[in-house]
């Protein structure tokens, strides 16, 4: 019994003649093209380099940033029949900065001069935030946050800070120094400053407070 040669075959299969010397890796190469084109596959186009894991990367961070906002808004919860979002934003820059003038504080939230004064009665009237007339100055006033007021943001960070950590618990020892070192690049390539290390919590909810707020009218 006669056994063809491989380049025969493919040859065969290409729908010529067994070549030989040079030819014969063309003809090879044609025969399988012609082969896996009557089998329905195709040749799959090579992808960018890094693509695929910068594609992965973006979808996991993606997800974990909703899972962060679930986390914020569950710690809001607890205080939202008391301030809305915009103002605890401007509570949170007085806790983190200090008194401030109504033109700094709108500058701060990247609000109108007027609307962050809208903001700040209702706070005063909450007992959250005051006014302080400057003894030096009597035309000045200097805005602030009360203890009231301060307790509440603690209040507030603290509780994110519980459920954070309860995740956290949750991966292995290895996971969480991977997880560290990702985040610690991912900020870093944002050019996020870090935050201050002591277990002070400079920027409750993630939040860079010289960053845009929605207005409140």
């Amino acid at each position: 019994m006669q056994t063809l040669h491989s380049d025969k075959i493919y040859a065969t299969v290409a729908g010529g003649t067994p070549r030989s010397g040079s030819t014969r890796s063309g003809a090879v190469q044609r025969g399988m093209a012609a082969h896996e084109q009557a089998s329905g596959k195709r040749p799959s186009a090579p992808s960018a380099p890094g693509r695929d894991d910068v594609d992965a990367v973006t979808r996991a961070v993606l997800t974990a940033s909703r899972l962060l906002v679930a986390v914020s808004a569950r710690s809001l919860a607890a205080v939202e029949d008391r301030v809305t979002l915009p103002q605890f934003r401007l509570l949170v820059v007085l806790a983190t900065h200090g008194d401030a003038k109504l033109v700094s504080l709108a500058e701060r939230l990247g609000v109108n001069p007027s609307t962050a004064m809208r903001m700040l009665d209702r706070l005063i009237v909450a007992g959250l935030a005051e006014r302080q007339v400057n003894p030096a100055n009597r035309r000045e006033t200097a805005l602030r946050v009360t203890p009231e007021g301060l307790q509440l943001v603690e209040d507030v960070t603290a509780g994110r800070r519980r459920e954070i950590a309860s995740i956290v618990e949750r991966l292995a020892p290895e996971q969480r120094s991977a997880l560290v070192e990702a985040l610690t690049a991912f900020t870093a390539a944002g050019g996020e400053p870090a935050v201050p290390g002591g277990g002070a919590d400079a920027y409750p909810l993630g939040w860079l407070p010289d960053l845009p707020a929605a207005q409140d009218g």
